[in-house]
């Protein structure tokens, strides 16, 4: 089981997407394959990775049997491929709140942010600083 967020398309090129069919429940995806960062124009649905993962014991088998990938490491991506390859049932649940994305400067500082000022001793002096400076 795979945890899985939708992008809008125009963003799809700095996420591996997946490959999914419907199932019973609109936020539970059966997977198919993964592209890693496609143009918006090739990816295969909007349903991006979040990097969170739950994984069938099946995976230290297929770990077993892949050979090193990017950078000369084993690859976690490249066992869950293995696994869908052999029709492994490997499913995404669709997460639907919010999140941060912490791949880049600019989502690492909006998470900072939010959680400062969600702290009881950080939070009203961050308030007051920003809005004076956003003000100034």
């Amino acid at each position: 089981m795979l945890c899985a967020f939708e992008v809008p398309r125009a963003e799809l090129s700095a996420y591996g997407v997946f490959t999914v069919s419907d199932t019973d429940d609109d936020d539970v995806k059966r997977v198919h394959g993964m592209v890693e960062k496609p143009s918006p124009e090739e990816a295969p649905s909007t349903f991006a990775a979040a990097g969170r993962y739950l994984l069938d014991r099946a995976i230290f088998d297929a770990l077993d049997r892949i050979t090193p990938g990017a950078g000369g490491e084993l690859q976690l991506t490249d066992a869950v491929a293995l696994l869908i390859a052999e029709d492994h049932p490997v499913h995404v649940v669709v997460h639907r709140g919010g999140r941060h994305d912490l791949g880049n400067p600019g989502g690492y500082v909006r998470a900072f942010v939010d959680f400062a000022l969600q702290d009881p001793d950080y939070g009203p002096d961050l308030r007051a600083w920003l809005a004076a400076r956003l003000n100034g």
